[in-house]
C-alpha cells in the first residue's frame, strides 16, 4: 500500500484525480478501502482522513468522522453511499442510485447503519480477516 503521504498535496483547489477519503483508525474501512483499491486500480487515491482533513478545510471533521468522503477533481464532494457509488465508477449501480426511486434513499440507510456501527463491523472483520494483510495498518 503506498502511504498517503506520498501523495500529492490535495486541497479544495484541485486535485489530479479523484479522492477517496476514509477512517485509518477503523478495521473494517481499512478493509473495505483494500478490497475497493482492486476494483478501482489506479483511477483513484486513497487517503485516512487522519493525515489530510487539514487540506480539506470546506469538510468538517464530524463529517470525516461519519463517512467517506469522495473529492472529485472539480472540488465537488460526494459522502456516504453517493461517495461508494461514484467511486466504483460502476455505470449500473450509479444509474440505479441516481434514477431508480428509493434506491438512493436505501443505500443511504445501509451505509448510516453500517457506519454507525463501526465497531462491530470491525470486531467481525478483526476475527474473520484478523490474518489478512490488506487489512493491517501501515
Amino acid at each position: 500500500m503506498i502511504s498517503s503521504l506520498l501523495l500529492p498535496k490535495f486541497n479544495m483547489h484541485g486535485i489530479p484525480k479523484p479522492l477517496l477519503i476514509y477512517d485509518g483508525a477503523c478495521d473494517f474501512c481499512r478493509y473495505c478501502i483494500a478490497r475497493w483499491r482492486h476494483v478501482t486500480g489506479g483511477r483513484i487515491h486513497y487517503a485516512p482522513y487522519q493525515e489530510v482533513a487539514s487540506q480539506f478545510p470546506q469538510i468538517r471533521l464530524s463529517e470525516f468522522q461519519a463517512s467517506v468522503q469522495f473529492v472529485l477533481p472539480d472540488g465537488t464532494v460526494l459522502s456516504g453511499a453517493a461517495a461508494v457509488c461514484h467511486a466504483f465508477g460502476n455505470r449500473g449501480i450509479l444509474w440505479c442510485y441516481e434514477n431508480v426511486p428509493g434506491f438512493a434513499p436505501m443505500t443511504e440507510a445501509v451505509y448510516r447503519f453500517v457506519a454507525r456501527h463501526r465497531s462491530f463491523f470491525s470486531a467481525v472483520t478483526r476475527k474473520f480477516w484478523k490474518d489478512r494483510k490488506d487489512t493491517e495498518r501501515t
